[in-house]
């Protein structure tokens, strides 16, 4: 009987190939674009699961509200780490991280700049159960200037060799041992390092103070201990260690219940290893992270065009019924049961359901590379007996789903009726496939509508006026690298045709680079928790502000005509409000040296610059000041030549005068601004392939409903055409019917997407504006796409002779 059943469908489906191209089309695509999607959102989900006892790590995170500040941190202090360990029994090991940024690393002679190094504990080999293939786990991050490094960096820096007890040279003057290696970490952690330098060799971490977080701290509880339970613990822990600390700054009239009572808070909590990836989104995070935002929007895409590939298999299948429905009357005639009947549409649509798989596993294979440039991504198809056995099912279930309301819909049939002529499609029929089509038009409107919002946002933030002037400027890293020459390279380059303006300054307004908090108080008062002031507090030079193109607005810029400009601070427009200063220039704020509030520094303001936006356009401006000092980890340069090759061919030349041997090295400021965006970009280009696609599957079946309503209207139109209708009125008339369907989609789609619109955009301060113009124009695209794909079946029905179609009356 099984084999009766595959042969009528193979039959079936060869007789109308037609139709049978556009299921197998339509739902190959859907499939392939969920197979796609899949993967992608797999990847997001199995971060950091390859850790062994991943669900019993979790991160100390630290949130805290001051005088009108609040900070949300993925770091703590540096005694932390040892202290849990000491005080809180339940916990197993912890591990320390201190971000390091870049380091120059060679073996003897040419430096290659590295850039996931780390200074780490000798925790994490228990934390992590971090296994080394050379070395020992027990004591190879306990001594100072010692390394350990990934597999592939061992290969490259010593291949042949064993690098256990080896020498690397660091920013050419540290040397570092090597004492272990270790498994190149996969792309699925939420950190990434190829060199973890000793913890004990880092002054910062011998540094007492617990007002001071620069470190990702993690922990590994006991079996059986509760995260939740040890949270509780917190409270007390900054009461005890962070209590005098705070009140030794304040005074003896401080107290952690007068700090809470105004609104203040320091809090500690526990972050799960597990949700870092997708949940955490803090301040001094180890890498950057993805959103679980994304996973249920790529999820959703997924199921939508999975969706509207079934659906238009769903109506092309009713649709077709009166072509069936004297095979089911003679088939109930001669014997056959209802059950079979359904088992032979059933069969028909599992069939088709398998062929399309193998065609949409076909179409992975083929885009699935380019895609992983796109999506940034290096996603790979697992086949594996349970991706295999996964698909088996799926398309199994997918062909169950598609086919069940058609097979039962034409397994209803009454043969009486039937064989009489007297089959009625009737209102339920047409009702389900208007129905189908309206779902399917408005997932496709709402796609569209939210690629043209990304699109909308990104062009929104690339056209902002910023405060500053991005185009046009170089960043040429490994500036420090010049020590006492800065200032001779500086003229230097001043002398290169084009280039307008060099400032040495290694905090630019872009996330991702320095950054230095600190709390300012008024000169001539004591600091209280009333008139403290968290401030970015940048070191610059005298050419900052005019190679970036800042603008002042009151006051004036440093000049080297001052010499009293040493203890001079510029003020953004933020922190003139934060401090309430009516004419602030003259005044005077304090502040610790170097955070060490026994000893401070008063700096006068000088002038005043428009508030720039130095991180994402998704967070407010702070208050920020700037002043000259020292950070010259990098070098900005104005040009205005259009030839920007010939400029950096002269800078590149001036550079290896200069520093022969040290690799030349240098981002654009826009490029460098853009990347802040990644994702957002990413998703904007995802969106839209999607969203086509959606829109693409969704015509083929309206293309095919088209066809066959001309096909079952044949007689009708050749009588119209007899009595003189136009070709314009009979395409008029095929139209319309489904032309009201994609106005109610757009009716129903409209809401929803101002809906999601509106929430994704909350997540900017500052953000384009959506009118109804967008909506009007993706309702217009979508009724325009579909007003073609039936005009061209319809235009063809209406052209028809007429003597064709009458000919047998």
């Amino acid at each position: 009987m099984l084999k009766n059943y595959f042969t009528i469908a193979l039959r079936n489906l060869s007789k109308h190939r037609f139709y049978t191209f556009i299921n197998i089309t339509g739902l190959a695509i859907g499939i392939a674009s969920c197979l796609i999607i899949t993967l992608y959102i797999s990847q997001d989900l199995s971060f950091d699961k390859h850790f062994a006892n991943a669900d019993r790590i979790y991160r100390l995170d630290s949130e805290t509200h001051f005088n009108g500040n609040h900070f949300s941190l993925a770091v703590a202090p540096p005694l932390a780490a040892p202290t849990l360990l000491h005080d809180y029994p339940e916990i197993e090991a912890t591990a320390n991280f201190r971000q390091w940024g870049w380091r120059r690393v060679r073996r003897t002679t040419d430096n290659i700049k590295e850039q996931y190094t780390v200074f780490g504990s000798n925790g994490i080999f228990k934390t992590f159960s971090l296994p080394l293939l050379h070395g020992n786990a027990a004591n190879a991050l306990t001594e100072p200037n010692t390394v350990v490094m990934s597999r592939s960096k061992a290969e490259q820096y010593f291949p042949g060799e064993n690098p256990i007890g080896q020498t690397l040279i660091i920013d050419n003057k540290d040397n570092y041992k090597v004492t272990g290696v270790f498994e190149d970490f996969p792309a699925t952690t939420h950190f990434k390092f190829d060199f973890i330098f000793a913890m004990p060799g880092l002054e910062d971490s011998k540094d007492n103070s617990w007002l001071s977080s620069n470190f990702n701290t993690y922990i590994l509880l006991r079996n059986g201990a509760s995260p939740k339970d040890l949270e509780a613990k917190f409270p007390k822990m900054v009461e005890t260690y962070i209590g005098p600390q705070v009140k030794s700054f304040f005074g003896n009239d401080f107290s952690m219940q007068d700090f809470a009572a105004k609104g203040n808070k320091i809090q500690y909590m526990l972050t799960p290893l597990l949700s870092i990836h997708l949940h955490s989104d803090k301040t001094g995070e180890l890498g950057t992270n993805s959103d679980i935002t994304y996973v249920y929007l790529f999820g959703a895409v997924a199921f939508f065009i999975l969706t509207i590939a079934c659906i238009n298999f769903m109506n092309l299948s009713t649709a077709r019924s009166a072509n069936r429905a004297k095979e089911v009357g003679v088939r109930k005639v001669l014997g056959s049961l209802r059950s079979h009947l359904v088992r032979q549409f059933l069969m028909e649509s599992i069939l088709l359901s398998f062929f399309s798989f193998m065609i949409a596993l076909a179409i992975v294979y083929l885009v699935l590379p380019a895609f992983n440039v796109l999506a940034e991504r290096n996603l790979v198809v697992p086949i594996t007996p349970l991706f295999v056995a996964t698909l088996v099912l799926a398309a199994l279930v997918i062909g169950l789903l598609a086919g069940i309301y058609p097979s039962l819909f034409l397994s209803a049939f009454k043969p009486v009726n039937v064989l009489k002529g007297k089959v009625a499609l009737g209102m339920k029929s047409g009702a389900v496939r208007s129905s189908l089509v309206v779902f399917q038009f408005m997932i496709s409107i709402f796609l569209v509508i939210g690629t043209i919002t990304v699109t909308k946002q990104m062009d929104f933030i690339q056209n902002k006026k910023l405060g500053f002037k991005k185009d046009q400027v170089i960043i040429l890293h490994n500036a420090e690298l010049l020590e006492n020459q800065h200032e001779t390279f500086r003229n230097e380059m001043l002398k290169v045709a084009g280039i307008t303006n060099v400032s040495v300054a290694g905090f630019l307004p872009i996330a991702g680079w320095g950054r230095n908090d600190n709390s300012f108080w008024p000169y001539g008062k004591q600091p209280s928790q009333e008139n403290l002031i968290s401030m970015q507090n940048w070191a610059v030079d005298t050419d900052y502000i005019s190679t970036l193109g800042m603008e002042i607005v009151q006051g004036r810029d440093f000049s080297r005509a001052f010499p009293s400009d040493s203890t001079a601070i510029i003020l953004n427009e933020s922190a003139v409000k934060r401090y309430g200063f009516k004419d602030p220039i003259g005044e005077k704020i304090v502040t610790g040296n170097n955070g060490d509030f026994g000893h401070t520094i008063t700096y006068t303001v000088i002038g005043v610059m428009r508030d720039f936006h130095f991180e994402s356009l998704k967070q407010n401006i702070t208050p920020l000041g700037i002043h000259l000092g020292k950070s010259g980890w990098s070098m900005s340069i104005r040009f205005a030549s259009s030839n920007t090759a010939s400029v950096i061919q002269d800078v590149e030349k001036t550079w290896k005068k200069f520093q022969p041997g040290q690799p030349f090295e240098y981002t654009f400021l826009d490029q460098a601004f853009g990347k802040m965006y990644t994702a957002e970009k990413r998703l904007e280009r995802l969106f839209g392939i999607f969203a086509a696609l959606a829109i693409m599957i969704a015509c083929l079946g309206l293309f095919a409903l088209t066809a066959f309503t001309a096909e079952q209207r044949t007689k009708e139109i050749g009588i119209r055409k007899v009595l003189g209708a136009s070709v314009a009125s009979i395409v008029l008339l095929l139209s319309k019917e489904f032309g009201k369907l994609i106005v109610i989609s757009f009716i129903l789609a409209a809401p929803l997407s101002w809906y999601a619109v509106n929430r994704w955009l909350e997540n900017y301060t500052y953000k384009t504006e959506i009118g109804i113009a967008v909506y009007l124009f993706a309702g217009a695209a979508a009724f325009l796409v579909a007003w073609l794909t039936m005009g061209f079946q319809s235009v063809k029905a209406a052209r028809s002779n007429p003597v064709n179609s009458l000919r047998s009356e």
